[in-house]
Order: C-alpha cells, then structure tokens, then sequence
C-alpha cells in the first residue's frame, strides 16, 4: 500500500482536436499524450498508486497502445462516469493512499517540483491547487458591456489537485451540482478551505491543434537540453 495516490482522469474524445482518437491517445513525439502523463508521476515516485480512470469503451484500445508501445508502468484501470464529477468518485473507490491527487490525463508537463509542492503541502493543509499568475489583462463581460478587473486579484488553476484521502472522500458524497468545474470546488462547496501553490508554466492543459503544437515544443526542448 502506498502512501500516497493519483487518480489520473482521462476521459476526453477529441472534438476540440478535429481529429478521430481521443485527445490522451495523439501521438506526442510517437508516444500518446496519456503515457507522457503517468510516467510524470512515476518518476516523481515509483511507489505511488496510479489510479487512471478511462471511459469503458476506450479500455481496449489503450491496451492496445499500451502492448504496441511496450508501456508496463503499474496502474490500477478504472472506468469512468458520464461526467469528470462521477469518473473522480470512481477512482476515489480504488485509492489505498492517505493523500490523493487528481491529475488531467492531457497535462503531461507537470514538474516534479509542483507534484512535490503539492503533495507537502496537502499533507499539513488538506486541500491544495497549483496556481499560476495571470499575465494577461482581464475583463470580466456582462451583455454588451465589460469591465477591467485587476489581474493580480486573480489565478489561473492547474493540476494535480491534492487533498487528504478522507477530505477529498468525505467531499464526494455530496450531489453532483452543475458548480463544480474541478476537485477543489467540490471540496469548498463541502466547507474546506483551499489552499495555493505555485504551479509550473509548462503545466499546459491539451486541448487543441495550438496545445499540441506547443507541447510538441516543450518536449524537443527538453530532450535537448538533457
């Protein structure tokens, strides 16, 4: 039993992608976006439970990819709800860990940095988000009519999100409700205050053709500069 656990959720189709195969299986340098994820957390440490949560009729085809690619990192598969609220409290039902991460199967750049922050500090806190600084300026839009709002008053939120197992748990009981856009708003929603840690740049969310042209990028980077 490992102390610590990730529940990495994927259940993407790819329509935002225009492209057949969902948006965890593209290929990124040869290998899908999806084993670039996981293998982020087992490097960061080979004793966590991987959780990965796929819709059922995805199974067979990523163990396809997973015998044509040679991948034998060990997880336990879950399958996934008709909603992100529904495939997290499924894979909840499997995690053995005392503290819990939630991670987007399409974030395969997370630092091993921002894992470790969070993780420490969702040991002493309970419930913690990596988050970045806005850069841009920002208006918040009512109608036809739109309002400068100060950027530094607010964050950009990423993954993983990390809580105690019994936090994150107790959360989930709760109804499904339309509000809840990630883990952390669930956990809030059930009374628990969240806290911040800086999160990592490159920490970039796969969702479009653009997304993948810059992780493409990330990663030539990174293997020039190992």
């Amino acid at each position: 039993m490992s102390d610590i656990s990730v529940i990495i959720v994927a259940g993407g189709r790819g329509l935002r992608m225009g492209q057949d195969i969902p948006k965890q299986f593209i290929p990124l340098a040869g290998r899908p976006v999806l084993m670039h994820t996981m293998e982020r957390f087992y490097r960061f440490n080979e004793a966590l439970e991987i959780i990965l949560v796929l819709p059922e009729d995805q199974f067979s085809y990523w163990q396809a990819l997973c015998r044509k690619g040679d991948f034998r990192l060990k997880y336990v598969l879950v399958e996934g709800g008709d909603t992100r609220y529904q495939s997290v409290k499924n894979g909840l039902e499997k995690v053995t860990g005392n503290v819990v991460a939630v991670h987007d199967g399409v974030r395969p750049f997370v630092s091993n940095e921002t894992i470790e922050r969070c993780f420490h500090a969702a040991q002493k806190y309970g419930a913690v988000i990596p988050v970045m600084e806005l850069v841009d300026s920002i208006r918040k839009v009512e109608g036809d009519s739109s309002q400068m709002r100060p950027r530094f008053a607010y964050r950009t939120i990423q993954t993983p999100q990390v809580f105690r197992t019994s936090t994150l748990k107790k959360a989930y009981q709760m109804p499904f409700c339309s509000d809840f856009t990630d883990d952390a708003s669930v956990v809030e929603a059930a009374g628990y205050d969240i806290t911040l840690v800086e999160g990592n740049s490159e920490n970039i969310k796969i969702t479009s053709p653009f997304d993948l042209v810059v992780a493409e990028a990330i990663l030539k980077s990174k293997l020039e500069n190992l």
